[in-house]
Formats: structure tokens, C-alpha cells, sequence
């Protein structure tokens, strides 16, 4: 089995492509060792010093590391337990259930918009996105102002507010004229 690596553009996280399947459908974001109990291998990455966050998305791992870790020394060490666990064939998570995405109500007066905003999340930017290691959820939509949630390499990303203001915001805002506003939460 050969992994590939990438460098994400948050340098805190790294992409780890195993060249097969990760997730089969939807996400799984792990934020610290305790959220990471129902997947095997999120838990086992934990265990690694310095490892801060995992995120599986539908071919990639990626690896968040605290700042005082140094990727030469983590980057062997998490490729070996990525290598071990697709070898042995063990299961990603144990309830085989993915956080779903985007599951947030959307009916009543502003479902249409509700419809076109995640139509553009879903075909212009989460593809983008997951190219850097992360995803980008849909969390609401109040008073022309979307509610968004960074994930995996997003999260913490310096250049995420950018992303977010100059990227999604203006394309958001010229395909929907209800869009003024668009937030991370």
C-alpha cells in the first residue's frame, strides 16, 4: 500500500490519501480523543503525540498537529498507523454511521433559497474544498445571513476567513440576492 501525502493549506494539517475509499458517503470530523472513540483509527491517531484533529472525507485523511509538533517526526509515525489499519481491514467507524451533512431544516418562506444555497456549497465549493483536506457544512440560514461550519484542514485555517469572505460570500451573494452575509460557526 502506497499513501500519498499533500500539504493542505493550513500548515498545521496534512492530507493523507490512501488511494482507496475512506469514506463511502458524508464526513466524520474528530476534534479531540473523545469524539474519536467511535472510529478505530481516529482513535489510534490520537494516541500519536501531538496529533490534534482527524477528518475523514471520501478518498483523503487529513491530520491536524499542534504547533509545537514537528510534521518530520509525525508524518512517519501517522502514515504507519493509516498503513496498518487499511492493511489489517479494519472498520473506520463503529457505528458504520457518517455525521451527515447539511441535515439542517429547510422548510418554510426561504426553502427555495435554502435549495440554491446548498446546490452551490454542494457543486462549486465542498469539491474545491475537500482538494485542501476539509469541508465546508451548511449549518442555517437567518436573515440573509448563512451559517457555516469549516472542518478538517478548513478548521483553524489562517486563510479560512478569506475563503469564507472573498470566495463563498461573493459567489453566494451573485447567484442569491437574499445572501448578504455569510459566518462560520
Amino acid at each position: 500500500m502506497f499513501i500519498q501525502t499533500e500539504r493542505t493549506p493550513n500548515p498545521a494539517t496534512l492530507k493523507f490519501l490512501p488511494g482507496e475509499a475512506v469514506m463511502s458517503t458524508g464526513t466524520a470530523d474528530f476534534r479531540d480523543a473523545e469524539s474519536a472513540e467511535r472510529s478505530p483509527l481516529a482513535r489510534r491517531l490520537f494516541q500519536v503525540e501531538g496529533v490534534t484533529g482527524v477528518f475523514f472525507g471520501g478518498d483523503f485523511v487529513s491530520v491536524s498537529k499542534s504547533d509545537d509538533a514537528d510534521w518530520q517526526l509525525l508524518k512517519p509515525v501517522i502514515l504507519g498507523v493509516i498503513m496498518e489499519h487499511f492493511v489489517a481491514g479494519h472498520p473506520l467507524l463503529l457505528d458504520d454511521a457518517a455525521q451527515t451533512v447539511d441535515e439542517v431544516a429547510d422548510d418554510g418562506a426561504d426553502a427555495e433559497i435554502i435549495a440554491q444555497i446548498k446546490e452551490l456549497l454542494d457543486t462549486r465549493v465542498r469539491p474545491a474544498v475537500a482538494q485542501d483536506g476539509g469541508d465546508i457544512t451548511y449549518q442555517g440560514f437567518q436573515n440573509g445571513v448563512v451559517m457555516l461550519q469549516l472542518q478538517g484542514s478548513c478548521q483553524g485555517c489562517p486563510s479560512s476567513t478569506m475563503t469564507l469572505k472573498m470566495g463563498i460570500e461573493n459567489m453566494l451573494k451573485h447567484y442569491i440576492p437574499e445572501v448578504v452575509e455569510v459566518r462560520a460557526v
